[in-house]
């Protein structure tokens, strides 16, 4: 039986989850979605609503509260000034966890923690990295074909 038991261990000391855990927050608030393993994806979610809770009033306490979990002071100021002001009206549910099916070298579980309300942007990023990998794999294909003409000339 679990009973009074807080939270999962992830297999770490306590200072090195509370580092993890710290770090995917502020990847999550930086990027608006991330890709971990499902454990700890809800693990992180519990501490980034709790996060965004305080971010949504806005005082001078709650930002030291959340200077103590999110070190970088511009991810705390993006927190505070673009996310937490979109989940004004919400009353908690503030990210989503997507299973993703397992991973290829060890079979670990892994899922999507994404921002509620913020699946465009992310969307958008991959876009962009989608049509500049384009343009780089467009570039080399015309470097490889002029390289194989002027081979073929000589």
């Amino acid at each position: 039986m679990r009973h009074k038991k807080a939270h999962k261990k992830l297999g770490r000391t306590t200072s090195h989850r509370k580092a993890m855990i710290s770090n995917v927050a502020t990847s999550l608030f930086e990027h608006k979605q991330i890709r971990t393993t499902t454990v700890k994806a809800k693990e992180v979610r519990r501490k980034v609503d709790k996060l965004i809770t305080f971010a949504k009033s806005g005082t001078l306490a709650d930002r030291r509260q959340v200077l103590r979990t999110i070190r970088r002071r511009d991810v705390v100021k993006t927190l505070f000034s673009e996310i937490a002001p979109t989940y004004e009206d919400r009353n908690g549910g503030y990210t989503r966890v997507i299973k993703l099916g397992r991973r290829r070298g060890d079979g670990a579980e892994m899922a999507l923690l994404e921002l509620v309300g913020f699946e465009g942007i992310a969307l958008e990023k991959q876009e962009k990295a989608e049509q500049k990998a384009d343009k780089k794999r467009r570039k080399e294909e015309k470097d490889r074909k002029e390289a194989e003409a002027t081979a073929n000339a000589e």
